[in-house]
């Protein structure tokens, strides 16, 4: 798509074409062929259901862009992408292991930090971390979006991705009536609170919020991930005195020390972020 057309579509649809991309500029790079992907704003007909052999990734987006990206990959999807970063000939019908799930993970990191540099002229410096999750996000998708790989349309490689509240309010571009008033017009420089804000936020006040408790981090190359077994230890890049962060749609909002309380680990809060960081 032109730049010109680019500019023409919602702001959330440009971000997913950005990823649709830097996917095919990855896959042809690693597969020396050419490989389509497009984005698209309607769920294709050949995508099946969830079920429980899903690959989940969440996308969590700091720095310039704020919010979570939730992705699912059905397995003939994830397996497709793995078998292609590990140069394994194509067999549809063979078996999604975890090294394979490893393989699709780590090939999708690559794609974010395409990513990353590509909304850096629109949104400056964003940071975008990939994990793997046990299954679909705790918080409601605020929009969906999906990604066809390839042109086979009979058994394409799909990813669905649901956008946070967060992102979807990030991704939004600004209204022409919320521009700053004139100088020359002293009286219209500071506006009144509405006497109904109040009431406003409390409607609010009884939406649940997903928060994450981050104890550290570690960046692994993709054969020690591939080496892991049981009982490995994986050292992580905090002390085990530091704080840990909680986090809300991964914007740091307090930090504090585990306690056990009732048999169940609780954070006991030391310090809160400040209001105009969340």
């Amino acid at each position: 798509m032109t730049e010109a057309a680019r500019l023409n579509q919602p702001e959330p649809f440009q971000h997913i074409e950005a990823w649709a991309e830097c996917f095919a500029q990855v896959l042809g790079q690693i597969s020396g062929s050419a490989l389509p992907c497009a984005a698209l704003g309607e769920a294709p007909a050949e995508l099946p259901s969830a079920s429980d052999s899903d690959l989940w990734i969440v996308c969590t987006s700091s720095g310039g862009l704020r919010g979570e990206m939730s992705l699912r990959l059905p397995p003939a999807s994830a397996l497709r992408l793995a078998q292609i970063l590990m140069s394994e000939p194509p067999a549809p019908q063979a078996e999604l292991t975890a090294e394979h799930r490893e393989a699709a993970l780590e090939l999708l990191r690559q794609v974010a930090g395409l990513v990353a540099t590509s909304l850096k002229p629109r949104w400056g410096e964003v940071q975008l971390r990939l994990g793997a999750a046990a299954g679909s996000p705790s918080w409601p998708a605020a929009s969906t979006f999906w990604l066809r790989v390839g042109e086979d349309s009979s058994s394409p490689t799909l990813v669905q991705a649901h956008f946070s509240a967060a992102l979807m309010a990030a991704l939004r571009p600004e209204k022409a009536e919320q521009e700053q008033p004139s100088s020359a017009s002293p009286a219209a420089a500071v506006s009144p609170v509405p006497e109904d804000s109040n009431i406003k936020l409390d409607l609010l006040m009884d939406v649940e919020l997903a928060v994450t408790l981050r104890f550290g981090s570690r960046r692994l190359l993709l054969r020690d991930v591939l080496d892991l077994t049981p009982g490995a230890v994986i050292e992580l890049d905090r002390q085990v005195e530091d704080p840990v962060d909680m986090l809300l749609d991964g914007r740091l909002l307090a930090r504090g020390e585990v306690v056990v309380l009732d048999g169940n680990y609780a954070l006991r809060v030391t310090d809160v972020a400040p209001a105009s960081s969340v």
